[in-house]
Protein backbone atom coordinates (compact mmCIF):
# COMPACT_ATOMS: atom_id res chain seq x y z
CA UNK A 1 0.00 0.00 0.00
CA UNK A 2 1.21 3.50 -0.70
CA UNK A 3 0.24 6.47 1.19
CA UNK A 4 1.28 10.43 1.60
CA UNK A 5 1.22 13.27 4.38
CA UNK A 6 1.56 16.48 4.49
CA UNK A 7 4.73 18.68 5.35
CA UNK A 8 7.20 17.84 2.67
CA UNK A 9 4.96 15.87 1.33
CA UNK A 10 6.64 11.87 0.92
CA UNK A 11 5.33 8.60 -0.88
CA UNK A 12 5.69 5.59 1.93
CA UNK A 13 5.29 2.27 -0.04
CA UNK A 14 5.07 -0.34 2.60
CA UNK A 15 5.46 -3.42 1.16
CA UNK A 16 4.87 -7.44 2.23
CA UNK A 17 8.05 -9.72 3.20
CA UNK A 18 6.53 -11.90 0.61
CA UNK A 19 6.23 -9.52 -1.79
CA UNK A 20 8.44 -10.97 -5.23
CA UNK A 21 8.55 -8.48 -8.62
CA UNK A 22 5.27 -9.47 -10.17
CA UNK A 23 4.28 -6.55 -11.72
CA UNK A 24 5.75 -5.26 -15.33
CA UNK A 25 5.27 -1.52 -17.08
CA UNK A 26 7.16 -1.63 -20.98
CA UNK A 27 6.68 1.93 -22.70
CA UNK A 28 7.84 1.78 -26.47
CA UNK A 29 7.23 4.60 -29.28
CA UNK A 30 8.80 4.21 -32.84
CA UNK A 31 9.96 0.96 -33.52
CA UNK A 32 8.01 -0.18 -30.83
CA UNK A 33 5.70 -2.55 -32.16
CA UNK A 34 7.90 -5.06 -34.00
CA UNK A 35 9.69 -4.80 -30.63
CA UNK A 36 6.66 -5.44 -28.35
CA UNK A 37 5.85 -8.34 -30.79
CA UNK A 38 9.62 -9.86 -30.16
CA UNK A 39 9.10 -9.31 -26.25
CA UNK A 40 5.87 -11.00 -25.80
CA UNK A 41 6.67 -13.68 -28.23
CA UNK A 42 9.10 -14.63 -26.20
CA UNK A 43 7.49 -15.17 -21.97
CA UNK A 44 6.66 -18.54 -21.38
CA UNK A 45 3.28 -20.08 -21.25
CA UNK A 46 3.01 -19.45 -17.48
CA UNK A 47 4.22 -15.86 -16.53
CA UNK A 48 3.73 -15.11 -12.38
CA UNK A 49 3.35 -11.41 -13.37
CA UNK A 50 0.62 -8.71 -14.33
CA UNK A 51 2.50 -7.08 -17.45
CA UNK A 52 1.23 -3.66 -18.83
CA UNK A 53 2.30 -1.36 -22.09
CA UNK A 54 2.18 1.90 -23.12
CA UNK A 55 2.84 2.58 -26.60
CA UNK A 56 2.98 5.96 -28.30
CA UNK A 57 -0.38 5.68 -30.69
CA UNK A 58 -2.37 9.16 -29.79
CA UNK A 59 -5.83 8.55 -30.90
CA UNK A 60 -5.52 6.23 -33.81
CA UNK A 61 -7.51 3.14 -33.93
CA UNK A 62 -4.53 0.43 -31.94
CA UNK A 63 -4.93 -3.30 -33.18
CA UNK A 64 -2.34 -3.73 -30.69
CA UNK A 65 -4.01 -6.19 -28.33
CA UNK A 66 -4.68 -8.41 -31.78
CA UNK A 67 -1.25 -8.20 -33.14
CA UNK A 68 0.53 -9.29 -29.76
CA UNK A 69 -2.04 -11.89 -28.95
CA UNK A 70 -1.01 -13.95 -32.30
CA UNK A 71 2.83 -13.13 -31.58
CA UNK A 72 2.38 -14.75 -28.03
CA UNK A 73 1.38 -17.25 -25.62
CA UNK A 74 -0.45 -14.94 -23.87
CA UNK A 75 -3.90 -13.10 -25.01
CA UNK A 76 -3.68 -9.03 -24.69
CA UNK A 77 -6.22 -7.01 -24.14
CA UNK A 78 -6.53 -3.40 -24.12
CA UNK A 79 -6.91 -2.04 -20.05
CA UNK A 80 -10.72 -0.85 -19.08
CA UNK A 81 -11.06 1.51 -16.33
CA UNK A 82 -11.31 -0.71 -12.89
CA UNK A 83 -9.75 -3.69 -14.17
CA UNK A 84 -8.13 -5.62 -11.04
CA UNK A 85 -3.70 -6.75 -11.20
CA UNK A 86 -3.50 -10.00 -11.98
CA UNK A 87 -0.52 -12.50 -12.83
CA UNK A 88 -0.66 -13.62 -16.55
CA UNK A 89 -2.51 -10.78 -17.49
CA UNK A 90 -0.90 -8.60 -20.16
CA UNK A 91 -2.90 -5.01 -20.97
CA UNK A 92 -2.08 -2.26 -23.71
CA UNK A 93 -3.15 1.53 -23.11
CA UNK A 94 -6.05 2.42 -25.37
CA UNK A 95 -6.10 5.36 -27.56
CA UNK A 96 -6.08 8.54 -26.18
CA UNK A 97 -5.57 7.87 -22.50
CA UNK A 98 -3.14 7.55 -19.96
CA UNK A 99 -2.70 3.90 -18.15
CA UNK A 100 -2.32 4.58 -14.38
CA UNK A 101 -2.06 2.13 -11.14
CA UNK A 102 -4.49 2.71 -8.20
CA UNK A 103 -3.95 0.16 -5.83
CA UNK A 104 -4.80 -3.29 -7.15
CA UNK A 105 -6.82 -1.62 -10.04
CA UNK A 106 -6.01 0.59 -13.07
CA UNK A 107 -7.27 3.87 -14.15
CA UNK A 108 -7.90 4.91 -17.24
CA UNK A 109 -7.11 9.16 -17.27
CA UNK A 110 -7.49 11.75 -20.32
CA UNK A 111 -5.34 13.99 -18.33
CA UNK A 112 -3.45 16.27 -20.36
CA UNK A 113 -0.59 15.25 -22.67
CA UNK A 114 2.84 14.65 -21.68
CA UNK A 115 5.85 14.26 -23.86
CA UNK A 116 2.82 15.24 -26.75
CA UNK A 117 0.82 12.51 -26.31
CA UNK A 118 -1.33 10.30 -24.80
CA UNK A 119 -1.45 7.48 -23.69
CA UNK A 120 2.54 8.54 -22.27
CA UNK A 121 5.15 6.13 -20.49
CA UNK A 122 6.05 8.56 -17.24
CA UNK A 123 3.12 8.74 -15.86
CA UNK A 124 2.20 4.92 -16.37
CA UNK A 125 5.55 4.22 -14.93
CA UNK A 126 5.12 6.59 -12.06
CA UNK A 127 1.85 5.49 -10.97
CA UNK A 128 3.56 1.96 -10.94
CA UNK A 129 6.96 3.34 -8.94
CA UNK A 130 3.95 4.64 -6.08
CA UNK A 131 1.49 2.39 -5.91
CA UNK A 132 4.23 -1.03 -5.69
CA UNK A 133 7.49 0.14 -5.80
CA UNK A 134 9.88 -2.63 -5.57
CA UNK A 135 7.29 -5.00 -7.46
CA UNK A 136 8.01 -3.11 -10.20
CA UNK A 137 10.11 -3.94 -13.44
CA UNK A 138 10.36 -1.09 -15.47
CA UNK A 139 11.20 -1.31 -19.33
CA UNK A 140 12.31 1.24 -21.92
CA UNK A 141 11.99 0.42 -25.43
CA UNK A 142 12.90 1.52 -28.81
CA UNK A 143 11.55 5.28 -29.16
CA UNK A 144 12.55 8.92 -29.86
CA UNK A 145 13.16 11.69 -26.98
CA UNK A 146 13.31 10.90 -23.30
CA UNK A 147 9.76 9.92 -22.53
CA UNK A 148 10.10 6.81 -19.89
CA UNK A 149 13.31 8.14 -18.57
CA UNK A 150 11.49 10.46 -15.50
CA UNK A 151 9.31 7.00 -14.76
CA UNK A 152 11.98 4.99 -14.66
CA UNK A 153 13.80 6.89 -12.14
CA UNK A 154 10.92 6.93 -9.81
CA UNK A 155 10.82 3.08 -10.13
CA UNK A 156 14.49 2.72 -9.60
CA UNK A 157 14.03 5.20 -6.08
CA UNK A 158 11.34 3.04 -4.95
CA UNK A 159 13.73 0.22 -5.40
CA UNK A 160 12.24 -1.41 -8.53
CA UNK A 161 14.43 -2.60 -11.51
CA UNK A 162 15.47 -0.75 -14.66
CA UNK A 163 15.44 -2.53 -17.47
CA UNK A 164 16.49 -1.44 -20.81
CA UNK A 165 16.79 -2.58 -24.53
CA UNK A 166 20.47 -2.03 -25.76
CA UNK A 167 20.37 1.35 -27.53
CA UNK A 168 22.29 -0.27 -30.48
CA UNK A 169 18.99 -3.12 -31.47
CA UNK A 170 16.54 -0.33 -30.92
CA UNK A 171 15.07 1.16 -34.68
CA UNK A 172 14.88 4.84 -32.79
CA UNK A 173 17.71 4.84 -29.57
CA UNK A 174 17.00 7.94 -28.00
CA UNK A 175 14.66 6.81 -25.07
CA UNK A 176 17.17 3.71 -24.19
CA UNK A 177 20.21 6.38 -24.51
CA UNK A 178 18.10 8.84 -22.78
CA UNK A 179 17.03 6.45 -19.39
CA UNK A 180 21.21 4.88 -19.56
CA UNK A 181 22.62 8.64 -19.08
CA UNK A 182 19.97 9.40 -15.96
CA UNK A 183 18.90 6.63 -14.53
CA UNK A 184 21.45 3.46 -13.06
CA UNK A 185 19.36 1.00 -15.30
CA UNK A 186 20.00 -3.03 -14.24
CA UNK A 187 20.29 -4.57 -17.52
CA UNK A 188 20.84 -3.55 -20.82
CA UNK A 189 19.73 -6.03 -23.14
CA UNK A 190 19.13 -6.78 -26.42
CA UNK A 191 16.06 -6.88 -28.24
CA UNK A 192 15.71 -10.64 -28.85
CA UNK A 193 16.68 -11.52 -25.33
CA UNK A 194 14.25 -8.68 -23.31
CA UNK A 195 11.71 -11.49 -23.07
CA UNK A 196 13.74 -13.78 -21.59
CA UNK A 197 15.71 -11.60 -19.34
CA UNK A 198 12.24 -10.85 -17.96
CA UNK A 199 10.63 -13.70 -17.49
CA UNK A 200 13.80 -14.48 -15.07
CA UNK A 201 13.42 -11.76 -13.18
CA UNK A 202 9.91 -11.74 -12.71
CA UNK A 203 9.16 -13.47 -9.14
CA UNK A 204 12.28 -12.91 -7.58
CA UNK A 205 12.03 -11.83 -3.99
CA UNK A 206 11.19 -8.39 -3.62
CA UNK A 207 13.03 -5.61 -1.15
CA UNK A 208 11.03 -6.33 2.05
CA UNK A 209 11.06 -2.79 3.37
CA UNK A 210 9.24 0.91 4.24
CA UNK A 211 10.63 3.02 0.76
CA UNK A 212 9.97 7.12 1.03
CA UNK A 213 10.25 8.97 -1.89
CA UNK A 214 10.32 12.60 -2.85
CA UNK A 215 6.45 13.74 -3.79
CA UNK A 216 5.17 12.46 -7.13
CA UNK A 217 1.38 13.28 -8.01
CA UNK A 218 -0.12 10.45 -9.98
CA UNK A 219 -2.33 13.36 -12.31
CA UNK A 220 1.87 15.14 -12.40
CA UNK A 221 1.37 14.46 -16.36
CA UNK A 222 1.80 18.35 -17.69
CA UNK A 223 4.83 19.33 -19.32
CA UNK A 224 5.80 21.35 -16.60
CA UNK A 225 5.54 18.81 -14.36
CA UNK A 226 7.96 16.52 -16.59
CA UNK A 227 10.03 19.67 -17.14
CA UNK A 228 10.60 19.72 -13.36
CA UNK A 229 11.26 16.06 -12.82
CA UNK A 230 14.19 15.90 -16.11
CA UNK A 231 15.74 19.55 -14.26
CA UNK A 232 16.03 16.79 -11.10
CA UNK A 233 17.10 13.95 -12.74
CA UNK A 234 20.11 16.40 -14.68
CA UNK A 235 20.88 18.06 -11.36
CA UNK A 236 20.72 14.52 -9.05
CA UNK A 237 22.81 13.04 -11.93
CA UNK A 238 25.46 15.33 -12.59
CA UNK A 239 27.46 12.68 -11.60
CA UNK A 240 26.22 10.53 -14.93
CA UNK A 241 24.25 7.26 -14.17
CA UNK A 242 26.94 4.42 -13.55
CA UNK A 243 26.85 1.57 -17.32
CA UNK A 244 24.53 -0.65 -16.95
CA UNK A 245 25.94 -4.32 -17.18
CA UNK A 246 24.93 -5.49 -21.07
CA UNK A 247 23.35 -8.86 -21.18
Amino acid sequence: MAYSYSGRALLVCRMASTASRDIVVIGASLGGVEALKQVVSNFPPELAAFVAIVLHIGANTSLMPELLSAAGPHRVEHAKNGDNIRPGRLVVAPPDHHLLFRDERLQLSRGPKENHTRPAIDPMFRSAALEHGPRVIGVVLTGNLDDGTAGLQAIKQARGLAVVQDPQTAEAPSMPLSAMEYVDVDYCVPLKRIGTVLSELIGQAAPASIVTLPELEMEQVSLEGKANMMQELAVNAGLRAQPAPRL
